[in-house]
């Protein structure tokens, strides 16, 4: 089969020649369709992000994805080849333990659990055919009607989706989205309308992408366009809001300050929630006596629960999601240096394909 090899972190990126993997126990072989380009895989490949632990030895990168089984090996028993299902890289350790590792499949680990881990399963999707644990994969007969293009787009909501449930999303309440014009802050803003959100504030520095993601919205999205201006812009969301904000939820990526997260924090109403599923490069500094005497909680987020696909795709099959919100922009597998340099720069509504199939 045709794959990508990356070397290691900083090392060589190379379209190669390499034997069709067989199924292991507890594993599924992927004849692979459509696969997302992570927005930040140039500086990934490059090992400019030094937070991430790539395999000691030459790898598949790649993360979520669309296929169709190919094969399933022993202890599989509900997957069947023939059967569509979506890839999550997100993988936790089937044992009955307390704390189980974790880890993203094609890209990184963490902690010594997660690097046994990242040993066993070191490759992702990149390639024509990819080998998988069985618990990463979701059948999604459900959404039989949906090409692939159009299911590959779920991979940009499963990551907020963790974090709205884990915020406790209720029908009817308010939320902020913190960093509304990124990839998942948009997805985000999205998904909080489909799952009932009365309203939601999409909070951001670009303005013209703001205004683009409220006319997707139902008429619940309200844009603002932040200053920097802690106490004003957290006025201004509260206006917004046309009173408390229930939830914040905050995917600022790489952010160099945490203005714009304090400003969501402090437009909470009493006993609010705050989600951190960002990537800010600085500490945020809590304002101990507000979050006392407010009942505010803060909740940091690592992805989403294993479950979590299945419920996307239920939702997406009730109609109240719509994948096809998001625009789709695809490549073969040979053109994916160019796929990889474009997702750097794509806005929200805008998703970077590989075609697997060209």
């Amino acid at each position: 089969m045709k794959a990508w090899q990356l070397t290691r972190l900083g090392g060589d990126l190379r379209f190669v020649d390499l034997p069709l993997p067989e199924p292991r126990p507890g594993s599924v072989v992927v004849r692979m369709q459509m696969s997302a380009v992570m927005s930040y895989m140039r500086r990934y490949v490059a090992g400019e992000l030094p937070v991430y632990h790539a395999p000691d030895r030459p790898f598949i990168p790649g993360g979520n994805g669309v296929g169709i089984v190919h094969a399933v090996g022993k202890d599989v028993w509900h997957l069947k080849p023939g059967q569509r299902v979506v890839i999550s890289s997100h993988f936790v350790a089937n044992e009955n333990a307390g704390d189980p590792a974790q880890m993203l499949i094609g890209v990184t680990a963490a902690g010594a659990e997660g690097y046994a881990m990242q040993s066993d399963w070191p490759d992702g999707t990149l390639a024509e055919y990819a080998l998988l644990p069985a618990s990463t994969l979701t059948a999604a007969d459900a959404l039989a009607d949906l090409d692939a293009t159009r299911l590959a787009l779920s991979t940009r909501f499963i990551v907020p989706f963790g974090g709205l449930l884990r915020g406790r999303l209720a029908v009817g309440e308010t939320v902020a989205v913190s960093g509304a014009t990124g990839a998942y802050g948009c997805a985000a803003a999205l998904l909080a309308v489909a799952m009932g959100a009365g309203r939601v504030v999409a909070v951001g520095r670009n303005a013209e992408t703001l205004g683009t993601l409220a006319e997707q919205g139902d008429g619940r999205i309200v844009p603002v366009a932040v200053t920097g201006d802690v106490t004003h812009d957290a006025e201004r969301i509260r206006d917004a809001a046309r009173g408390r904000v229930d939830l914040a939820f905050d995917m600022v990526g790489n952010a160099g300050d945490p203005k714009m997260t304090l400003a969501a924090l402090r437009s909470l109403g009493r006993e609010g929630r705050l989600v951190l599923m960002g990537s800010m490069a600085v500490d945020l500094p809590v304002p101990y006596t507000e979050l006392m005497l407010n009942g505010w909680e803060i909740i940091g987020q690592f992805m989403y629960p294993r479950d979590a696909y299945r419920r996307l795709l239920s939702l997406a099959g009730t109609g109240a999601l719509d994948f096809g919100a998001l625009r789709p922009l695809i490549f073969g597998m040979a053109q994916l240096e160019t796929a990889i340099d474009l997702a750097a720069d794509a806005p929200g509504f805008e998703c970077v394909l590989i075609n697997h199939e060209e």
